[in-house]
């Protein structure tokens, strides 16, 4: 290792490159992830203009006071690193200049190719200004000045100029550690040993200590471990479980306690407020002396969820934010509760515990989501979720005509009875309630059960494991019933400038609109027993999809022409040989097309395998990338944050109340979502009938069932013997009957030599 040194940075250039790295790591990824971004802000004409939706809306914006200048701080802070940057590297390209370009002739001011006259005078008239001793003198300046005059007058050194570019010869090789001198130097060794002792002995395992004692109190779902214990005790001590025990297990959560959960606010003024409350609450259970149920906390925390449910108006300065709190960890925390019902079941069917949860149980829960999220119990109308639709408005859904109870029915009428309906609202009211009516989900529910990797997959046998895939698409409302914007049909449309086929449209649409539904059509009176006639009747939820499917097959059906048309017009009437003839000719044929088709339906085959392959490629990538949490948001005024849109599906049984797949949560339908669940068939033979359920967390009155049957075979004995291992065995035994004792690798000559 002759020749090399090591050294610290003298003169700083070797610092500034190890700024200018450090600095460019930092600020390329951070200016990526970091740089405030707009966000799309919604359109006016699509917003909710109701009361409680501008509360929330003011109540948002509350809750991020310093978003504004956070974001113009980032900006600024990303900004001047930048600057630093740029700065550090035309420092850094100046220091390469000066020792990548040595030029004695530049140095000396004297052209190329002078007299050593000429050089010797520019050198003096130079020194006499660049010497150390003058006023004017430089010593960098003067030590190149010599080294130019030295390159330019001594031969040697003018050899080694042009060989190494360096009139002193090849340099030794250095390896610079880019730190000051000044960091090693005595006088300052304590004060960076003190340094490196409390950045790596007492501030950074501080920090690792704080995240890691904190980290280990949660699960992955950032709910306290202690309450999941909580909840697997009383969901396996009460298999059955009605609602208002659901509530109270989840007022009963530890993220309400404020020795678990430092953001809980304990007030003097509770103590007078909260009794108050609970006096406006029937059938509360505030006497209950089970443990943590009989808890202050709980019990407070119990009375607020009540308050949110039947919308009683609470202390916007008191009762109201903590009221907001506990209903913002909700939907959180019923995720774990349908987490720990569901674990609980398979455990009982696996036998490690004796009670089973019964399916109410775990539905119970499912149910309490869109309630907390809508702010209203189950039995309440559905209705009440659109804006300004208070109790006195729904008497006017009902009558004697019709008799409506859902939104979806309410979205089937025509502009004219809706408006009928809300006649006591306002042109802007009721343009608030179809704007919300317009952005509400309709899903497509599909379901197609199999039995994969199996010879017949559709065939399902005791024990097999089936595979139900439920395939997921998204409308909205006003894309089912074909209108782009639904609050159009209240504004006014001038229809002197419409074309023909503008009328003619338009008179499509109005006859749609004017045909009633089902609920609208008025029975005869006076006939019992008669038969309905259920072929004109259409479902409540027609999908685009599901028209143009029908539509396409009825005309296929009327432009395909029978079998005996086409025999009529084929078949000539000619003589006895000549149909002999046609006869053997319609064989050769119909051996042909068979031929043909056998070749197509392999193509088909491997089409729909390299299909399959694809879509399961593509499903192992999806699960890699992680769940996403972000769909289509929710209106919900009296939920204190933006909700996201998801969803619940899962296969039960209900004639034996049980649960036969744990619950997929459903948290990015977008558009359209797969979703595969599988379960052991019955271990015996028969017809079974199972229900696929889909359920929504954020609505009430959205949800939907669909039932599978399947018709279950006994399972087929498993082989003892084939034909193929008897020849497998034989062509084993062949090569010790012949006795040869020709290796597989000898070669044609070796057999010829062994002949001779």
């Amino acid at each position: 290792m002759g020749g090399q040194k090591f050294q610290y940075d003298e003169s700083g250039g070797t610092f500034f490159y190890f700024l200018l790295s450090f600095l460019a790591l930092l600020l390329i990824p951070g200016t990526y992830y970091w740089w405030p971004r707009k966000i799309k802000q919604v359109t006016v004409l699509n917003e909710c203009h109701c009361g409680d939706c501008k509360k929330k809306k003011l109540l948002l914006q509350s809750n991020e006071p310093w978003k504004g200048t956070k974001q113009l701080f980032i900006k600024l802070l990303i900004i001047s690193g930048w600057m630093i940057l740029i700065l550090l590297a035309y420092k850094v390209s100046q220091f390469d200049y000066e020792y990548a370009n040595f030029d004695p002739y530049e140095i000396l001011g004297v052209p190329l190719g002078s007299s050593q006259a000429d050089i010797k005078k520019s050198y003096r008239k130079l020194s006499l200004i660049l010497h150390p001793d003058k006023e004017t003198g430089n010593e960098k300046a003067f030590m190149k000045l010599t080294k130019a005059y030295q390159a330019l007058t001594d031969d040697e050194a003018r050899r080694n100029w042009e060989k190494y570019g360096n009139p002193d010869g090849p340099g030794a090789m250095s390896f610079g550690i880019a730190l000051p001198s000044w960091i090693v130097e005595k006088e300052n060794s304590v004060w960076v040993l003190g340094l490196y002792a409390l950045v790596f002995m007492v501030a950074l395992p501080t920090v690792v200590g704080m995240w890691w004692y904190k980290s280990i109190r949660y699960s992955g779902d950032q709910v306290l471990l202690d309450t999941t214990q909580m909840y697997y005790y009383f969901f396996h001590k009460t298999p059955s479980m009605a609602l208002k025990r659901v509530i109270m297990i989840l007022a009963a959560s530890l993220e309400f306690e404020k020795k678990h959960n430092g953001e809980i606010v304990e007030r003097s003024t509770d103590n007078e407020e909260v009794p108050h409350l609970i006096k406006q609450i029937p059938n509360l259970s505030e006497k209950n002396r089970e443990r943590p149920l009989c808890f202050t906390y709980s019990i407070k925390a119990r009375a607020l969820l009540h308050a949110h449910l039947n919308r009683i108006p609470l202390n916007p300065e008191t009762l109201d934010k903590d009221r907001q709190y506990i209903v913002k960890k909700c939907p959180y925390l019923i995720q774990e509760m349908v987490n720990c019902v569901s674990q609980l079941i398979l455990l009982a069917y696996a036998r490690r515990i004796l009670r089973l949860p019964n399916i109410e149980t775990i539905e119970n829960c499912m149910k309490l989501c869109p309630m907390i999220v809508q702010g209203m119990w189950e039995y309440k109308s559905p209705l009440l979720q659109l804006p300004h639709i208070t109790e006195e408005n729904l008497k006017y859904f009902s009558s004697k005509k019709r008799h409506i109870k859902s939104i979806q029915q309410f979205v089937q009428l025509t502009h004219a009875e809706r408006r009928h309906i809300l006649r006591n609202l306002s042109d802007e009211q009721y343009e608030d309630v179809m704007n919300v009516v317009s952005k509400m989900p309709h899903i497509d529910f599909q379901v197609r059960s199999e039995v994969i990797d199996d010879e017949n997959p559709t065939v399902y046998t005791a024990g097999a494991i089936v595979t139900v895939t439920v395939t997921l698409v998204r409308y909205t409302l006003s894309v089912v019933l074909g209108e782009d914007t639904l609050s159009d049909a209240i504004k006014p449309q001038d229809t002197s400038n419409f074309s023909k086929g503008d009328e003619e449209e338009e008179d499509d649409k109005k006859e749609e609109l004017a045909k009633k539904p089902v609920w609208q059509k008025q029975q005869k009176k006076g006939k019992k027993g008669g038969k309905k006639n259920t072929k004109n009747q259409k479902p409540v939820g027609r999908t685009v999809a599901a028209k143009k499917s029908e539509d396409k097959s009825s005309n296929v059906a009327e432009t395909a022409p029978s079998k005996q048309e086409v025999s009529k017009k084929a078949a000539p009437d000619t003589g006895d040989e000549s149909e002999g003839s046609e006869d053997d000719a319609d064989h050769s044929d119909d051996d042909e097309n068979q031929h043909s088709q056998g070749e197509r339906t392999s193509a088909d085959d491997d089409d729909t395998e390299w299909e399959k392959l694809q879509r399961r490629l593509s499903k192992r990538e999806k699960a890699l990338e992680g769940k996403r949490k972000q769909s289509h948001s929710v209106h919900c005024p009296s939920f204190p944050e933006d909700k996201q849109e998801y969803w619940w599906v899962y296969i039960s049984d209900r004639k034996s109340r049980t649960l036969l797949t744990s619950p997929y949560h459903v948290t990015a339908l977008v558009h359209e979502e797969e979703v595969q669940l599988r379960f052991t068939a019955p271990r015996w033979p028969g017809v079974y009938t199972f229900t696929v359920c889909l359920r929504s967390d954020s609505y009430l009155g959205f949800d939907q069932t669909h039932d599978i049957k399947l018709d279950v075979k006994e399972a087929p004995e498993v082989p003892t013997a084939h034909p193929q291992w008897d020849m497998l065995d034989d062509e084993e035994e062949e090569p010790e009957a012949d006795g040869s004792d020709v290796s597989e690798f000898t070669t044609d000559e070796d057999v010829e030599d062994e002949q001779d």
